[in-house]
């Protein structure tokens, strides 16, 4: 459901070729402590889809003609892919005015790897998005990779975007 689009989403089982990375999402989501995960999906013949899960909601998914959902725990017939070292961190004291992310040491770092592991698991040039709670409510900590490709992860903080060549 959107403002544009009052009417609620189709409440789906499975969402086909994209249950794949619907199970990636939901995995990292789980392991990551993230508060959402988020995948743009490329599909032959028409527009990417974006699959969008987050703690305790349904997972839904935009296939450009329509949104569905699906319920966060549904059993989905697809293995489980490997996120190695993919883990919780302690929230991130940021700063979106300076761009100063404070935390563990290495911890920005291993939120990156994690992320580009899952873009990795979606495959192709697909891209993967997760946002993560700091310190302060109300400016989450956003990191962003594309699979497959050598441009440096984009860190969001709060409305503020930064990329972080190298990482």
């Amino acid at each position: 459901m959107t403002p544009a689009d009052p009417d609620p989403a189709e409440l789906v089982s499975s969402v086909g070729a994209l249950d794949q990375a619907v199970v990636a999402l939901r995995e990292y989501l789980h392991r990551s402590g993230a508060l959402r995960a988020v995948g743009v999906i490329e599909r032959d013949g028409t527009h990417p889809a974006v699959v969008d899960c987050s703690r305790l909601a349904a997972i839904e998914v935009d296939l450009g003609d329509r949104v569905v959902q699906l319920a966060h725990g549904v059993s989905l017939d697809v293995p489980v892919p490997p996120l190695p070292d993919v883990r919780m961190l302690p929230a991130f004291e940021v700063d979106a005015v300076s761009g100063e992310i404070t935390g563990a040491i290495g911890g920005l770092h291993r939120l990156i790897d994690g992320v580009r592991v899952l873009a990795e698991a979606l495959g192709g040039s697909n891209v993967a998005l997760a946002v993560f709670e700091t310190t302060n409510d109300e400016v989450p900590l956003a990191v962003t990779v594309r699979a497959g490709s050598t441009d440096p992860a984009v860190i969001s903080i709060g409305d503020e975007q930064f990329e972080l060549p190298g990482a």
